[in-house]
């Protein structure tokens, strides 16, 4: 009996990213629905993404072909890390103090250590090194933005099956994250007997100026992270308008430094150029207060370029790729675990102080090592519920977590990238 040809949907762009908003809704409304998707923090497109990437490879070669129309996708993600560029601040890592600049340097250390770990074990399995650094840092403390950003360059490189690589790699760290960080917290806090310090009056605060407002305000590290925009809908030059000029003068410029960057011979994602001048605009703007920048308003505009990228990049992955490698990665990835585990019990518990606080923050580490900053808050939210409260955590961990380790990080992959090539 002749084979029957399998038809073929092929949706341009404007069907495309209209299934997308359909399909991260439908991520939203899960979250909702099943309480363990949200306690774990996996993002509702990572959610969507995956559910209807599951839903493709069910039909993949059987009842239907979906190919997607992904031209969208570098703007995306450029404009989504333009975003983090802009929240560099050298300022912002003064206001936090030494706590916040040792646990950076510690965290690009880890960085660092996960490449390696990835990269020893990939190798002792037959696979490419690089396997190893997308199974890192990349897709850790990178999260599945930047596995998906880098995943381009990484399959250029040889990496099979680079994009479901870093997706399963990326989604394994988030759940790990969130199911391991709270209960070695607690280890620690029971082993060596921790009890809170003396509370401050309201939360630890740091001291930071936005460009919005020319006075010195006091902001909570969990104000940080939830903080509203406020968009005049009658004024063209609104705060809206003026990120988004900013942010496409830095998308702007920074392709020409990409391409001057790829023209020395250095293989980099698009994005990095755009990250570096991002991060020149705002620091000189945080000195003299020319363009005004406002953070939230940045955060906001990368955060709709996330989403989308996100569930469209989920949508368009091809899951059957997979085989054959399925389980060197969980080989990689169980390292990984043990790694940051380790790492988090007898380095950076001590590091940070060796006492509570320092506790809390290392269950709040192993959040966003494996997963996201989201992970990270959650944990410690965990500990401190049960325990009592830990000021100086909060300040740290969400300070390193979103706003420095993606810059750094980014320029880690890059330099693993061209070496391992």
């Amino acid at each position: 009996m002749p084979d029957v040809a399998v038809p073929l949907l092929h949706l341009d762009l404007l069907q495309t990213l209209t299934l997308a908003t359909v399909v991260f809704y439908a991520g939203v409304l899960l979250r909702r629905r099943v309480p363990v998707l949200d306690r774990l923090n996996i993002p509702s497109a990572v959610v969507g993404g995956l559910l209807f990437a599951v839903l493709v490879f069910l039909l993949h070669g059987r009842v239907l072909d979906i190919r997607l129309e992904t031209i969208g996708q570098p703007l995306l993600n450029v404009a989504f890390f333009t975003s983090i560029g802009m929240g560099a601040s050298v300022p912002l890592l003064r206001a936090g103090g030494i706590p916040v600049l040792v646990f950076l340097l510690f965290s690009i250390a880890v960085c660092m250590a996960q490449n390696f770990v990835g990269m020893a074990v990939a190798t002792a399995l037959g696979e490419t090194p690089l396997m190893g650094v997308l199974a890192g840092s990349v897709t850790l403390v990178g999260g599945p933005a930047t596995g998906l950003a880098f995943a381009p360059q990484f399959a250029a490189a040889g990496v099979e099956g680079a994009e479901v690589i870093a997706v399963s790699a990326a989604v394994f760290g988030i759940v790990c994250g969130g199911l391991v960080g709270g209960p070695v917290g607690t280890w620690l806090i029971k082993r060596h007997g921790l009890r809170p310090g003396p509370a401050p009056e309201g939360e630890l605060e740091a001291e930071l100026r936005f460009p919005d407002d020319p006075t010195h305000v006091s902001v909570t590290a969990e104000q940080l992270a939830a903080r509203t925009v406020v968009v005049d809908v009658d004024r063209e030059d609104s705060s809206l308008m003026r990120s988004l000029a900013i942010l496409a003068v830095a998308m702007g410029l920074g392709s020409v430094v990409s391409h001057y960057i790829q023209g020395a011979g250095i293989t980099l994602p698009a994005y990095i150029g755009a990250m570096i001048v991002a991060s020149a605009i705002r620091n000189l703007d945080d000195f003299t207060g020319w363009f005004g920048i406002e953070e939230r308003t940045m955060e906001f505009i990368g955060g709709i370029a996330l989403n989308i990228f996100l569930v469209v990049a989920l949508m368009d992955l091809k899951l059957w790729q997979l085989a054959g490698q399925a389980l060197a990665l969980i080989a990689i990835l169980l390292a990984q675990v043990l790694t940051i585990v380790a790492l988090a019990v007898l380095v950076s518990y001590r590091l940070m102080g060796r006492n509570y606080d320092s506790a809390v923050m290392a269950g709040g580490f192993i959040g966003f090592a494996m997963g996201t900053t989201a992970n990270a808050v959650a944990n410690m939210r965990a500990l401190v519920g049960r325990f009592g409260p830990a000021p100086t955590a909060f300040l740290v961990i969400p300070l390193v977590g979103a706003f420095f380790i993606d810059f750094a990080n980014a320029l880690i992959i890059t330099g693993f990238l061209n070496w391992g090539r």
